[in-house]
C-alpha cells in the first residue's frame, strides 16, 4: 500500500473543530480536499501529520496556533477614519471587507469595532491564535 510522503498528492476527509467543539470546517458533503503534502497549500501542523499515513488510515491532530494560522497580532488591527470606507457599504460588526496590500495583493479584514468617528478592521486570520483539532481519513495517495 502506498505510504503519504512529501510531494504526493492525497486526498483527505476531515473535519475541523476548534477547542469548545465548534466545527469550523468540513469535507462532508464535498469531495476530498486534495493538495500536494509539502508544499505549503495547507497549515503545516495538518502537513506535518500526513507522512506515513496509508489508504483508508483515519487520524486525529490537535494543532497549536504556531503550526495553523498563527497567534493573533495586535498590529493587525487598524483603526481608519469611518469617512475612509465608502458611504454605500453598511457597515456593522462581523462585515468582512476586502483592502489592498502595500504589493496590490487582497487583504481580507473583517470590522470589529465602530464608532461615530472610526471604524476598527482586523487583518488578524478568523482563526489566529485558535488551537484547531482535525479529524481526517486519507482517501487518495498519488
Amino acid at each position: 500500500m502506498t505510504e503519504v510522503t512529501s510531494g504526493a498528492t492525497v486526498r483527505i476527509h476531515y473535519t475541523g473543530t476548534l477547542e469548545d467543539g465548534t466545527v469550523f470546517d468540513s469535507s462532508e458533503g464535498r469531495d476530498p480536499l486534495e493538495f500536494t503534502v509539502g508544499s505549503g497549500m495547507i497549515i503545516p501542523g495538518l502537513d506535518n501529520a500526513l507522512p506515513g499515513m496509508v489508504v483508508g488510515e483515519k487520524k486525529k491532530v490537535t494543532i497549536a496556533p504556531e503550526e495553523a494560522y498563527g497567534p493573533r497580532q495586535e498590529e493587525a488591527l487598524l483603526e481608519v477614519p469611518r469617512g475612509d470606507i465608502p458611504a454605500e457599504i453598511p457597515l456593522e460588526v462581523g462585515l468582512q471587507l476586502q483592502m489592498t496590500g502595500q504589493q496590490g495583493q487582497p487583504v481580507p479584514v473583517t470590522v470589529t469595532e465602530l464608532t461615530e468617528e472610526s471604524v476598527t478592521l482586523d487583518a488578524n486570520h478568523a482563526l489566529a491564535g485558535e488551537t484547531l483539532i482535525f479529524d481526517f481519513e486519507v482517501v487518495s495517495v498519488a
